[in-house]
């Protein structure tokens, strides 16, 4: 597992390749580079000193940049340097023009990317998983430490005079200790969750896949099951796939109704993978105990929707990999892929189309 402060010091170490004579005549100007998003510093000083690049960004962390500017502004760019939010499909392609041949988004997932057209143009594409493994299970296991043991009631009840009397049974949640965790899609990060969480003295781990991983399932002891066994056996279910065709709101009333009403459920993936109007009917009813998101659709996700009003259910803004370390890396590990993916080389971490 890479671990995001020993990932990052690496990536800082990465230094451009002198470039030769013949390098400089093909490159007898400096690659244009349009990024999307105001990106944390790690990322600009390599590209700054790569001497390789000249480029634009919009510089603002709180704003997207307007669909609009974007297209204005990538025509003829060399490469982008993107984050999630922004949508990379065919029009913008279309955009940028025949010159852009690298895209390189600082997120591992690539639901926004357009990647049969991508692959279609031959446009190589760099993305930054395994730097954020290590901050995406902690918030994971915050999150459903909060939501199980009612943390956020407690706190509004501490807050606004609730707080009366000892009773036996008020705020009362639900333990780890003995329990069955379950987790839909293993990867690097479901397989951090369950290390982070055997010391709770878990009973038993539980995955569902595609396929099974017995190498990644070796690690933390877990059992490959059913989709449907998941839901029945879990009492915590941690959603750790993919938003892909196939994922798309995998999680709903079929999966909420087959879980016990004790079983707590948390997202940190993509908010797509879950139908969240059967999410409020589950919630609501006492189909299920509790939810804990990091990830909605859309995000922001408005304060009128209907989840906001449940006491069961702690949504988050987004802040999984928010922490110095983790997104200092990601902007390190997207910058090196921009640059390797202009020079023709191998990338750090590149999608295969």
């Amino acid at each position: 597992m890479w671990c995001s402060r020993m990932a990052l010091r690496g990536l800082q170490r990465i230094t451009p390749l002198a470039l030769t004579s013949n390098m400089q005549r093909e490159m007898s100007g400096l690659s244009r580079v349009y990024i999307t998003r105001q990106i944390p510093p790690e990322g600009l000083k390599i590209l700054r000193e790569s001497g390789q690049v000249q480029f634009q960004l919009w510089d603002s962390d709180d704003i997207p940049v307007p669909r609009q500017e974007m297209l204005e502004k990538v025509k003829g760019a060399d490469a982008l340097l993107c984050v999630l939010t922004e949508k990379i499909d065919a029009e913008l392609l279309d955009a940028a023009g025949p010159n852009l041949k690298v895209i390189s988004t600082m997120s591992v997932g690539f639901d926004h990317l357009s990647l049969e057209e991508l692959k279609r143009r031959g446009i190589r594409v760099g993305y930054t998983p395994d730097v954020l493994t290590d901050s995406v299970a902690e918030l994971t296991v915050a999150l459903l430490l909060t939501t199980s043991r009612r943390l956020i009631e407690a706190t509004h009840e501490a807050k606004t005079g609730g707080w009366g009397t000892w009773r036996t049974l008020w705020l009362c949640g639900h333990e780890l200790a003995n329990s069955t965790v379950g987790i839909l899609g293993l990867g690097r990060i479901g397989v951090a969750i369950a290390e982070r969480l055997a010391p709770f003295k878990v009973k038993k781990f539980i995955y569902t896949d595609v396929v099974p991983r017995p190498e990644l399932a070796s690690m933390i002891n877990a059992e490959y099951v059913s989709f449907d066994e998941l839901a029945e056996q879990s009492d915590f279910l941690s959603v750790c796939c993919a938003l892909t065709p196939e994922t798309k709101e995998i999680c709903n009333k079929n999966l909420f109704s087959k879980m016990k009403s004790t079983s707590i459920f948390i997202n940190t993936s993509r908010g797509g993978v879950v139908n969240q109007d059967d999410l409020y009917e589950a919630l609501s009813t006492g189909q299920i105990a509790g939810a804990g998101l990091d990830v909605t659709v859309p995000e922001p996700l408005p304060i009128s929707h209907p989840l906001f009003t449940l006491k069961n259910c702690v949504i988050l803004p987004h802040i999984a990999s928010a922490s110095y370390i983790t997104r200092n890396a990601m902007s390190a590990l997207a910058a090196n892929n921009l640059l390797l993916g202009l020079r023709g080389e191998p990338m750090i971490k590149e999608l295969k189309l």
